[in-house]
């Protein structure tokens, strides 16, 4: 545990920043998952979803809560699984 002043200081503001990476995360997941399961069922919705999870995933690189190519990787993998579903 964190014995000097700033120290608890840092501690507390971490524990803030936790919230918000924890739902941004969060966030990312279940957009990417409700995309992949529309790529299974309706291409045409999969399409329309997918710019919801590319702001997710935009947000999240921005964040830090993902690296930057880590984001570009997904964005990348999900719009291949939609045209690969078309094809």
């Amino acid at each position: 545990m964190a014995i000097t002043k700033s120290a608890k200081k840092a501690h507390r503001a971490s524990l803030k920043k936790r919230v918000f990476n924890v739902r941004r995360k969060r966030v990312l997941t279940e957009t990417t998952k409700e995309v992949r399961k529309l790529v299974a069922t309706d291409t045409k919705e999969a399409e329309k979803s997918l710019a919801a999870a590319y702001q997710a995933i935009d947000k999240a690189a921005k964040t830090g809560v993902i690296k930057k190519n880590a984001a570009s990787r997904k964005k990348s993998r999900l719009a291949k699984a939609i045209a690969r579903a078309k094809a």
